[in-house]
């Protein structure tokens, strides 16, 4: 049994800090090619998400906030933010599924954020055209920052 514990959550997110990147995963799946995908994912405040969507192959995605708080934000195909959802155990809102195809970012509010995500196998990385094109490449810092500070805005 793969047990999911306050001991995991704090060492994926002393990893996580320590990252380049703000994150770190800690995979459950055996191997890439499993059917289901499943992951926590230790996040911190400035990691940035580019928004994406999953179509090519079609993939459902779940997110389950174990600790932290995040903002899930959907898109349109123009990068109109359409909603935004504050996830946040504290307050009862514990995650969400975003269909296939749907454009969606996370915006990461608390240290010690940790997700626990549910995705259909094999994994596949994100091609271009899952990673959407109004938003900045993760390459171009200060762009990046701006789209991130834009978004702060129009948290609830």
């Amino acid at each position: 049994m793969k047990l999911i514990n306050a001991s995991l959550l704090d060492e994926t997110t002393a990893r996580a800090k320590n990252s380049p990147r703000l994150r770190m995963n800690c995979n459950f799946h055996e191997d890439p090619n499993d059917p289901v995908n499943r992951l926590l994912n230790a996040m911190e405040p400035g990691t940035y998400l580019r928004p994406h969507r999953h179509c090519r192959p079609d993939k459902h995605e779940i997110f389950l906030l174990l600790r932290g708080k995040v903002a899930l934000f959907l898109f349109d195909g123009e990068g109109h933010i359409t909603d935004v959802v504050m996830l946040d155990p504290q307050r009862g809102c514990y995650g969400g599924e975003i269909p296939a195809g749907v454009w969606h970012g996370l915006l990461v509010l608390e240290t010690g954020t940790v997700l626990y995500e549910v995705k259909q196998g094999p994994f596949a990385p994100l091609t271009p055209d899952n990673l959407a094109p109004w938003s900045p490449p993760v390459e171009d810092a200060e762009a990046v920052r701006k789209y991130m500070d834009d978004l702060y805005k129009h948290l609830p």
